[in-house]
């Protein structure tokens, strides 16, 4: 017989999931759940005040910016090796 999880226990999951950095199945995993049913708990939980729309805002600026950085950073790798290439180059 599984482990019944407390509604507590489900709502902060929805949290984590819907707020933190970490993938989906990160967050199950970390928690000792399957993947489809984090997936259930959050569809369940998407009409209800478990996150604040202030949190939802905040996590989807966080993950904005972590796209963007993670571009920039790209971009940097790309010009540091264009850099070095054309160092190596004879005029």
């Amino acid at each position: 017989m599984g482990l019944k999880r407390t509604d507590e226990f489900r709502a902060d999951a929805v949290r984590i999931a819907l707020t933190s950095s970490l993938t989906r199945k990160q967050v199950a995993s970390d928690l000792g759940v399957g993947l489809s049913t984090l997936n259930k708990w959050v569809i369940a939980h998407q009409d209800t005040e478990v996150v604040s729309d202030q949190d939802l805002d905040l996590a989807r600026e966080n993950e904005r910016l972590r796209r963007e950085n993670r571009i920039l950073k790209e971009e940097r790798e790309i010009l540091k090796k264009a850099t070095q290439f054309f160092a190596g180059q004879k005029l």
